[in-house]
């Protein structure tokens, strides 16, 4: 599924490469009918899937942490929805239904894929959160038995700090920095949640511009899906770089 995945986007970034550079038609329309054949591959693989997602679903629920169980949750019942949609879609398109409207199936799936998406970023959010709470309590730990005092992990000492009129700005810019370092060492120590990460920011733009929210283009949904597909593929082949629960 994630091969047929990456080569649908694929083709997708190669047609507006084609057209950019000014293919021929013959072979821009050949590139179009490959994709749309693989995109038609994939619906019909994934016609078992939204069992799959209620199943996740319903083990989701017994999740003690209430912020990812409602995140886990929400997002599995969207992909359920989604995949339910995209069933209904691929039988218009294959000619089982052919009164099936759709352009509006079509965009029913994509708001629920975008709602999913929302609940995945949002779950990564979270654990990026309360990684950081306890690096910052760690760091604050080590302060403390080594005899530093700390203010949320910056010192406050000197010229500049929160108590002079001049020094606000220069603090806060030292601050933010801090908490981007933070971020940036959190994400190094945790490679699923980097990856999972990137894989939801990335398939993101595909129902934003699908839906006329955020108009990309073709080329930067061919890119994004292209990026996501192998972050996909790459969990597959290193199973510890999937994010659990």
């Amino acid at each position: 599924m994630g091969k047929l995945r990456a080569a649908q986007y694929a083709c997708s970034l190669l047609g507006h490469a084609l057209q950019r550079h000014g293919a021929s038609p013959e072979l821009q329309k050949q590139i179009r009918q490959l994709e749309g054949h693989l995109s038609l591959g994939r619906k019909l693989l994934r016609l078992g899937n939204s069992t799959d997602a209620l199943e996740s679903a319903k083990r989701a629920v017994h999740l003690s942490d209430v912020v990812l169980r409602f995140c886990i949750t929400v997002s599995h019942l969207n992909r359920a929805l989604y995949f339910a949609c995209d069933n209904v879609l691929w039988a218009g398109k294959s000619g089982l239904a052919p009164r099936v409207d759709q352009e509006k199936w079509a965009q029913r799936s994509f708001r629920y894929y975008l709602f999913s998406l929302i609940m995945n970023l949002s779950r990564d959010a979270y654990e990026i959160r309360l990684l950081m709470e306890q690096e910052t309590s760690a760091y604050s730990r080590r302060m403390k038995v080594s005899g530093v005092g700390v203010s949320g992990g910056v010192e406050t000492v000197g010229p500049g700090g929160p108590g002079t009129p001049g020094g606000s700005l220069p603090q806060l810019a030292l601050k933010f920095r801090l908490r981007i370092l933070l971020l940036a060492r959190v994400l190094r120590g945790h490679p699923p949640l980097l990856l999972d990460v990137l894989r939801n920011a990335c398939d993101l733009f595909i129902p934003l511009d699908k839906l006329g929210l955020w108009r990309c283009g073709p080329g930067i949904v061919g890119l994004c899906g292209l990026i996501s597909s192998i972050l996909s593929i790459l969990t597959l082949i290193c199973p510890w770089l999937r994010l659990k629960p």
